[in-house]
């Protein structure tokens, strides 16, 4: 049996209307998500709504499928996180993309120019950073930071790079114009640093590259010199992991 004109037209009109819900259903998930990547301590279901502009109702939908599929988890806090399905988003990206070897040449790179020690930042948690990746200088003595170190986040240049950043983009405020970032003998007495920060797809903050060593051969002319090749090295990592500067 055939179908007349007016019941084809409310049968596409239909398909059209479900494929479009569809497609904006997965535009709001992708909108929580990316919210919670964003917010590191988390957010409460009123924090999500606020920022989403999402009714709640609306939103435990979303966080439930996005809990069953593992990207989203709803921790003893009470506040939302992303999941380990996020994790996995994470690793597979680093092996596509190399994290490591896109910043590892780079690092060297400053080394070769005669900077102190180098490092790539990242948070671990509210109180620390990890030091994922770091190259010796050519000085005969050097600061005591090795890779795998977990460092104070709110002390030391890397630490103000990826407190700073994270305020702005959470507060949703421009980033500082002045992105180079100096510490001198906050998180040890006899250290300096500079760092800046490095950016992924979407203004994503990965981390901090910072050069650092004794206070002593920070000279008003050594720091002046390192900033300008710090910010060229971070401008060069964001540009090879898909990030604007």
């Amino acid at each position: 049996m055939q179908l007349d004109q007016s019941s084809q037209i409310s049968m596409q009109s239909s398909a059209s209307s479900e494929k479009s819900d569809g497609v904006a259903a997965v535009d709001r998930a992708l909108h929580v998500a990316t919210t919670l990547a964003n917010a590191p301590r988390g957010l409460t279901l009123s924090e999500l709504a606020n920022i989403t502009t999402m009714y709640k109702s609306t939103l435990l939908r979303l966080l439930s499928s996005l809990e069953r599929a593992g990207l989203v988890t709803h921790r003893a806090d009470k506040r939302y996180a992303l999941g380990s399905l996020a994790f996995m988003f994470g690793r597979s990206y680093e092996q596509a993309h190399g994290l490591k070897g896109a910043i590892q040449p780079i690092l060297q790179w400053l080394v070769d120019q005669g900077t102190e020690s180098p490092s790539f930042h990242v948070r671990h948690d509210r109180e620390r950073r990890l030091c994922l990746i770091r190259v010796d200088s050519n000085h005969s003595t050097l600061d005591r930071v090795r890779t795998g170190d977990m460092l104070p986040l709110h002390r030391g240049a890397a630490g103000k790079v990826i407190t700073t950043l994270d305020s702005a983009i959470q507060a949703q405020v421009p980033a500082p114009s002045d992105l180079i970032f100096t510490s001198f003998g906050e998180r040890d007495p006899l250290c300096a640093a500079i760092a800046a920060p490095v950016f992924g797809p979407s203004m994503l903050l990965l981390g901090a590259i910072s050069v650092s060593g004794p206070l002593e051969r920070f000279s008003e002319l050594a720091v002046e010199r390192m900033k300008g090749l710090v910010l060229a090295a971070a401008q060069s990592a964001t540009r090879s992991l898909g990030g604007n500067w």
